[in-house]
């Protein structure tokens, strides 16, 4: 059972990002503030649930939040600033977007950059340890396996409905098989082995 908060006295967002490493595709990140003692049993780390799990929980989540928001840096920022700037900065926009402002934020990971002088305390795994900060995690993961499965219409060839963007050896392939596409980071590293 995860915790439902970190300091009982204080109003919490939890933040976390999806799509750090990807090939293709922005970086998601999302913001949730959840009302006080809340308990879900069935909310944890969005990586340790199925697709159809997430998409229940989001609508649940989207729901019972006292204040949720999703922020986006595509990848030509990404590729202009680094993929750990570009997930501070979608953390960034998803509290921007808040309806309630967060006495607390807490972030999934060990590395974030002050936001509006709010205090910050970064944990890590911390979507397997925090209900909140769980529940940015589903949020960001469904939002972006939402857009990377659009993306795919246009670009099929690499397989997006199924990788989402991630490094499979499908994409990998259709990489250096077709070059990159406009969605694509072109300063990640795209690699196939020999024997594969």
């Amino acid at each position: 059972m995860l915790k439902s908060s970190f300091s009982d006295s204080l109003i919490e967002a939890g933040c976390d990002e999806a799509g750090r490493g990807c090939l293709a595709g922005p970086v998601f990140a999302a913001a949730v503030i959840l009302p006080a003692n809340y308990v879900n049993s069935d909310l944890n780390d969005s990586k340790k649930l199925t697709a159809s799990q997430r998409d229940k929980l989001r609508k649940i989540i989207e729901t019972d939040a006292l204040a949720w928001a999703v922020g986006i840096v595509d990848n030509h920022e990404i590729d202009r600033i680094n993929i750990l700037k570009s997930s501070i900065m979608a953390m960034h926009k998803a509290l921007e977007q808040l309806a309630v402002i967060p006495q607390l934020i807490l972030v999934d990971g060990n590395r974030f950059k002050l936001y509006q002088n709010i205090p910050h305390q970064c944990i890590i795994k911390g979507d397997g340890i925090f209900l909140s900060i769980a529940a940015a995690s589903v949020l960001a993961k469904t939002w972006r396996d939402e857009y990377m499965v659009k993306l795919h219409e246009s670009y099929p060839e690499y397989g997006w409905n199924r990788n989402k963007g991630y490094p499979t050896l499908e994409h990998r392939k259709g990489i250096l098989n077709l070059g990159f596409s406009p969605y694509h980071r072109k300063t990640f590293a795209v690699k196939v082995k020999a024997e594969e």
